[in-house]
């Protein structure tokens, strides 16, 4: 194996981000919040006990935090038949494991979401495995998914790139001493993914991939 590219989903692999923010603005709404859009925008990527507080603070009633993630897990949940794919993506994977490196998706969506977004993306002949949040104790940006997907992979951290849209994906990588790589599909400024470690920016799935040779992964080969 040439090593292990991991990857986020959400905002990196699908063009799904802003429906995270409509359906969780209105989780909130329908708990009684009013929250602006762009604060729950930039926790995306969270798992979902973490962006209730990143959005509503630590001192909000934790009680409704159950009902507030039930809800958006219901509103989001209608989007399953028709969650878009970003140019590109399955292409990436594909060429990735073609390559010789060991493709594992590190996302915090499980059970019927995460068969959604990987049913959109469409290149499970390429995926070795997944990690989810059901498989890890502290998400993003704790370093534990993308520790998690590098034992998957069986690679060392050296040998690895993670592939992702937010602030959290980029410190998680990091934080395991894996070399990250951020794609603006997600909305997030670029200036916010180079302070959190970003190496290299690409526009979305599709620029990498035709950037490949000249990527991390490229480099990753000699």
């Amino acid at each position: 194996m040439t090593g292990a590219a991991l990857f986020d989903v959400d905002g990196t692999l699908t063009d799904t981000n802003h429906l995270h923010v409509v359906t969780w603005w209105e989780a909130f709404r329908q708990a009684g919040h009013t929250v602006p859009m762009a604060a729950v925008h930039r926790a995306v990527g969270l798992g979902s006990g973490d962006l209730i507080e990143h959005v509503l603070g630590g001192d909000r009633d934790c009680d409704q935090d159950g009902v507030i993630s039930a809800a958006h897990t219901t509103l989001y949940g209608t989007y399953f038949d028709r969650l878009p794919a970003f140019a590109g993506a399955g292409d990436l994977l594909r060429t990735l494991s073609t390559r010789g490196w060991s493709v594992v998706l590190a996302t915090s969506a499980s059970g019927p979401e995460l068969a959604a977004l990987r049913r959109a993306v469409d290149a499970d002949s390429a995926i070795v495995d997944t990690t989810s949040s059901d498989d890890v104790s502290a998400g993003k940006p704790a370093p534990e998914p993308v520790e998690q997907a590098l034992e998957l992979a069986g690679a060392p951290a050296d040998q690895a790139v993670f592939v992702g849209d937010t602030v959290w994906d980029m410190r998680a990588a990091t934080r395991a001493g894996v070399r990250a790589v951020a794609l603006l599909s997600g909305g997030i400024p670029r200036e916010d993914l180079v302070h959190a470690g970003a190496i290299a920016i690409y526009q979305n799935a599709a620029e990498l991939l035709e950037q490949l040779d000249q990527s991390p992964f490229g480099a990753a080969k000699s």
